[in-house]
Order: structure tokens, then C-alpha cells, then sequence
């Protein structure tokens, strides 16, 4: 995966979380779910494009 294309998962991983996290509030079980969904993401792209890293 590019970098372009992971950074567009990531922005689209946020705004549902924003979308859930609005409608069903930060603590429920769903906005919990994405927010980790959104970890992974995060940590996939920290782990491929860190300062560093040859695939950058």
C-alpha cells in the first residue's frame, strides 16, 4: 500500500469515527471500535513511513 493510500484510510477512518463518536457518543462500543480501527491504521503507517525507513 502507498503512502498516499494509506493516509486516505486513515483520513477516512477519522471522520467516521467523528460521525459515530457524534451520533452515539465517545464511550459507546462502536465509537471504540473505530477508534481502534484507527490505531491499527496509524501504527501500520508509523511502522512503513517513520523517519528513517527506506520505504518513505
Amino acid at each position: 500500500m502507498s503512502k498516499q493510500e494509506l493516509l486516505v484510510k486513515i483520513e477516512q477512518k477519522r471522520n467516521e469515527l467523528i460521525e459515530i463518536a457524534l451520533k452515539n457518543g465517545m464511550t459507546s462500543s462502536l465509537s471504540l471500535k473505530q477508534s481502534q480501527e484507527l490505531d491499527l491504521l496509524l501504527l501500520q503507517y508509523q511502522k512503513l513511513f517513520k523517519p528513517g525507513n527506506n520505504m518513505n
